[in-house]
């Protein structure tokens, strides 16, 4: 009997060079993969920016109803959900697009809107996604670092924008350091875009902002120029696991071409079921959100008493800079039974994001931190 053949190498295959030199996404670290390095079986979980305080039961209902069949096909138009979006925040449902998350909308967009040779500018640091789902279609990223007071850098940013890039991809609030732009600096950026690109606002914590900060929706219909608002229920409404976000586009034909970009069936029946549910439950969603700042501010007065430098944050999060490499400190805390995420940018591999968790969580992060970076 002959041996089984060995594979052929990969080596013999031509690879996508854009796909095959992208950088890795920096993914939160897993339930069980803390509990088996650390030993602790109480694991705080401060690393993906989750909701600790779950989701709605409205949707854990919903889920459990003869509505969910998760032997049939989802509607690949999310019809339902869009309309249900539309009414929410003030839009033709023609113009929503849904997708797997809104990281699912970047790589879209992406796809729909750049070609190889194309330039895109963002911030840094940076989501991920917004560098990396550019270079995947072989544009080139301009990244335009944080002031050295951990803000936007609003000039640099005009300059960039003046140059007309194709695309513009900017989180307000900030992922992963936590400001948000304020009426006067948004117009600012708005003015300084150019027609031939598309200004695309990242407002996956749009929720947690304070009262009075800019809708993105209705500033950017009101300037008039082509335009992509993005939204998630990953985050306020506690839907991250489910991975339903959206697009809210400047007109149908941006919304349509964003849709050809996608796969079909991209949001699976239970997300669908599950964002419709969590929408009908405002008042859920806004005790949370009420609960997660107030303990977001007291972490930060916590971290200052240490002496730790925090950015402003209008998030879910706190990204502050340790003063040593970040990595190691993590380390440390995950001994503790905590994650959180360091940060490995270049230029920025002394500092730490850490979600607001519950108060004991809190607590936990504050004491592990005066241990690790105080003896």
């Amino acid at each position: 009997m002959n041996a089984p053949s060995k594979p052929l190498s990969s080596r013999h295959l031509a690879f996508n060079r854009h796909v095959a030199a992208l950088p890795g996404y920096n993914a939160g670290m897993s339930l069980a993969r803390a509990r088996a390095l650390s030993g602790h079986t109480d694991i705080a979980r401060l690393g993906s920016n989750e909701n600790p305080f779950g989701c709605s039961p409205k949707v854990m209902e919903a889920l459990a109803s003869a509505a969910f069949e998760p032997w049939r096909y989802a509607d690949p138009a999310c019809a339902e959900l869009r309309e249900v979006l539309g009414r929410h925040v003030g839009v033709d449902p023609a113009e929503i697009v849904c997708g797997n998350g809104s990281e699912e909308m970047i790589a879209a967009i992406s796809r729909a809107f750049l070609t190889p040779g194309d330039s895109v500018v963002t911030v840094v640091p940076s989501f991920g996604l917004h560098e990396i789902e550019p270079l995947a279609v072989g544009a080139s990223v301009i990244k335009i670092p944080m002031t050295a007071d951990l803000g936007f850098d609003l000039p640099a940013l005009e300059a960039a924008l003046k140059k007309a890039p194709q695309i513009f991809f900017l989180s307000s609030p900030w992922n992963p350091v936590g400001p948000a732009l304020n009426r006067a600096d948004l117009d600012r950026l708005i003015a300084a875009s150019q027609p031939s690109t598309l200004f695309v606002f990242d407002e996956a914590y749009f929720e947690f902002m304070a009262p009075g900060m800019p809708n993105g929706i209705e500033v950017l219909r009101a300037a008039a120029i082509p335009h992509v608002v993005l939204r998630s229920f990953s985050k306020a409404y506690g839907l991250a696991g489910l991975r339903v976000g959206y697009a809210v586009c400047s007109d149908t034909e941006i919304a349509r071409v964003v849709a050809a970009a996608k796969t079909p069936f991209n949001v699976n029946a239970a997300a669908q079921i599950g964002a419709i549910a969590a929408i009908g439950d405002d008042a859920w969603m806004r005790n949370a959100v009420a609960a997660i700042r107030a303990e977001r501010d007291r972490t930060r007065k916590a971290l200052e008493g240490l002496g730790i430098r925090a950015a402003e944050s209008h998030t879910n999060f706190l990204y502050f800079d340790c003063g040593t490499d970040a990595s190691e400190v993590a380390k440390g805390l995950l001994q503790d039974g905590i994650i959180v995420k360091a940060w490995r940018e270049k230029g920025y591999e002394t500092f730490l994001r850490a979600n607001a968790g519950r108060p004991a969580e809190n607590d936990r992060l504050v004491a592990s931190l005066k241990k690790h970076l105080t003896r």
